[in-house]
């Protein structure tokens, strides 16, 4: 949509061109999705909500997940990559945990909120 005029007015001008303004910051919905897509995976699913409650190396996140090792470190890279997982080393063991952003704890929090909706018996 070229123009700042909408074909129907359903709201109050200076709203319709905040919102209008926001929807062409393409670069942020394209973050916001790409952590989504991290988060689309039951595995980093489960990954991700252990490291918002304790830290951890990968031969014990995988003794937890039930999942190889080279599984889960292909899915820590992407939980790194997208900036919901930090790391730090202690020698030579390097131990995971959820990242200390708003963004992770939101993110842990949606989760948490979902698991109770969907599950209001646990």
């Amino acid at each position: 949509m070229k123009n700042n005029i909408l074909p129907h007015k359903h709201n109050d001008e200076t709203i319709s061109r905040s919102i209008k303004k926001e929807l062409n910051n393409i670069e942020k919905f394209q973050m916001i999705a790409d952590i989504f897509k991290q988060l689309g995976d039951t595995t980093r699913i489960r990954l991700f909500w252990l490291l918002c409650h304790c830290e951890e190396c990968v031969i014990n996140i995988s003794a937890m997940l039930d999942i190889s090792s080279p599984a889960v470190s292909h899915h820590l890279r992407l939980l790194r990559s997208s900036g919901l997982v930090t790391s730090r080393r202690d020698g030579k063991e390097v131990y995971y945990h959820a990242s200390d952003t708003e963004q992770s704890r939101l993110l842990h929090k949606m989760i948490e909120k979902v698991i109770e909706v969907a599950c209001p018996n646990r």
